[in-house]
């Protein structure tokens, strides 16, 4: 019995694997182990990942008409990244996110460091068995879900009608660019 490239199937040592027993001239690539160019499995539409065209020289890439259409899509998305607009966006980010992270990073790292150096203040007994470390530890979680309650109202208030408008103007440009397919 025969796979579909013409090899006979079974063991890769008896007689009816060897080469002698082939109905078909082996080609080099077949010799020396490679992929066929009559295998049904060959992929031509893979051309442009270094392969050569067989005078030496490398097939040209499968995309390669579509590059103008896909930089004009790119300068698109350059344009907007260098409007006022986004500018705007990623200011109101930046100067939410980076003190607040600040903040959250001093009081995590405040907390380690009173945690391994005053271990007498953190076992203080505030209520029963709740120490300060416990409090303090509470804390940590509480300060987690207040930051990012507080980063979504921020984004909702303060970001997402703006960045709505740009994406919505973002992709019609670039559909524009496409020309229409989207």
């Amino acid at each position: 019995m025969e796979s579909s490239n013409g090899r006979p199937r079974g063991g890769g040592g008896d007689a009816d694997g060897s080469a002698e027993h082939r109905d078909h001239d082996p080609s080099p690539a077949e010799a020396s182990g490679g992929a066929r160019y009559d295998d049904p499995w060959y992929d031509a539409l893979a051309s442009g990942w270094g392969e050569s065209d067989g005078v030496g020289g490398l097939v040209p890439e499968a995309g390669s008409a579509r590059r103008s259409s896909e930089d004009e899509a790119a300068d698109v998305y350059l344009e907007v990244q260098r409007s006022a607009a986004f500018q705007e966006v990623r200011s109101r980010y930046r100067r939410f996110v980076v003190p607040g992270v600040a903040v959250f990073f001093v009081w995590y790292v405040g907390y380690v460091v009173t945690a391994t150096t005053a271990p007498g203040l953190m076992a203080h007994p505030v209520a029963g068995a709740v120490n300060v470390a416990m409090l303090a530890g509470l804390g940590q979680f509480l300060t987690t879900f207040l930051f990012a309650w507080a980063y979504a109202r921020h984004a909702r208030l303060r970001r997402d009608r703006t960045a709505l408008e740009l994406r919505w103007n973002t992709q019609e440009l670039a559909r524009g660019v496409r020309g229409g397919a989207s």
